[in-house]
C-alpha cells in the first residue's frame, strides 16, 4: 500500500492529491492548535509539502528538525488571502495566501503566506532506500543464521520482511512464539530507533502478527539511542561481529 498523500484544496474544494515534493520559500506566520498551541511570527522560512502526507516548516538552522510540522495523513486547504482591511497581520505586506492544514486528530496548522520567493514542485520517484555497507549486510546475514544470538529459543521467520514503508531486517519468533522485528545496524543511533518505531507501528496493525516486539541490534549503540529505545519499549542488543564470524572465541580471552 502506498503512503497517504496530502489532499489539496483550493478555495475550499479538493482538487487532487499532491504527487511530488513542493518547496516554498516565503515570509510566513505559522500557528498550531491541538494538544498544545504554538506561534511562529512572520519571518522568511522554508515550507516542505511531501507526497507522504506531511507538511513541515524549516528555518535556516537546526539541521533536519522542523520548527513545526503536521504528520500524515492531513488535508491542506489553500484559501484566498483576506482583504487588506481584514489582514490578520496589520502593518505588514498583504498576504498572498492562507494555508490551513488539518490532521487526523483534529489539530490544525495555519500558515499565512506574505511574500513568496520560491514555489516549485519536483517528482522524486521511488527512493531505493539506504544501502547497507558490507559489514552491516554481513551482520544481518549472520544474525539470520544465528537468531539465538538475540535470545534463547529464537527462530528466524524471514529476512527483509516487507512493510509499506520498507523492509524490516529480520522477523523472528521468540521462545514463546511471539513475533519480533529486528533492525540491524553497524552503529546504533537515534535514526535507527526511529526507523524501527515506524516499522513496528505498521506491523502491529496486522492482526496476524499481533503485538510485535522490537529489537535494535548493533555493534555499538549510542547512549541517546538506548534511552530513546527504552522509552519506545524497544530492546537494545549489542552484538560482536568477530564472534559471529567465528574469528574470536570469548573463552580464550585473558580479560
Amino acid at each position: 500500500m502506498p503512503p497517504p498523500r496530502p489532499r489539496v484544496r483550493v478555495g475550499g474544494y479538493v482538487v487532487g492529491y499532491g504527487m511530488a515534493v513542493r518547496l516554498v520559500i516565503a515570509r510566513c506566520q505559522v500557528d498550531y492548535a491541538g494538544r498544545l498551541t504554538a506561534h511562529l511570527p512572520m519571518a522568511k522560512r522554508l515550507i516542505l509539502v511531501k507526497s507522504d502526507g506531511s507538511v513541515s516548516i524549516h528555518a535556516d538552522d537546526r539541521a533536519y528538525k522542523p520548527l513545526n510540522w503536521m504528520s500524515p495523513p492531513c488535508t491542506l486547504t489553500e484559501l484566498a488571502p483576506p482583504l487588506p482591511e481584514s489582514d490578520p497581520v496589520p502593518g505588514k505586506r498583504p498576504l498572498t495566501a492562507v494555508w490551513e492544514i488539518k490532521g487526523k486528530e483534529g489539530d490544525t496548522l495555519q500558515i499565512l503566506l506574505a511574500e513568496v520567493f520560491h514555489d516549485s514542485s519536483h517528482e522524486l520517484g521511488i527512493d531505493p532506500g539506504l544501502q547497507k555497507d558490507g559489514v552491516e549486510a554481513h551482520l544481518q546475514m549472520l544474525l539470520a543464521e544465528h537468531p539465538e544470538t538475540l535470545g534463547l529459543g529464537w527462530s528466524l521467520v524471514r529476512r527483509e520482511y516487507m512493510t509499506a514503508i520498507g523492509p524490516v531486517d529480520l522477523l523472528c519468533r521468540d521462545e514463546a512464539g511471539r513475533y519480533v522485528a529486528v533492525e540491524v545496524k553497524r552503529r546504533g543511533e537515534i535514526d535507527g530507533v526511529e526507523q524501527l518505531t515506524r516499522y513496528l507501528e505498521l506491523m502491529r496493525r496486522d492482526p496476524l502478527l499481533g503485538e510485535v516486539h522490537g529489537v535494535f541490534a548493533a555493534q555499538q549503540i549510542k547512549p541517546q539511542a538506548k534511552v530513546l529505545a527504552a522509552d519506545r519499549g524497544i530492546t537494545c542488543v549489542t552484538v560482536d561481529y568477530d564472534v559471529l564470524r567465528g574469528m574470536d572465541d570469548p573463552t580464550e580471552r585473558l580479560f
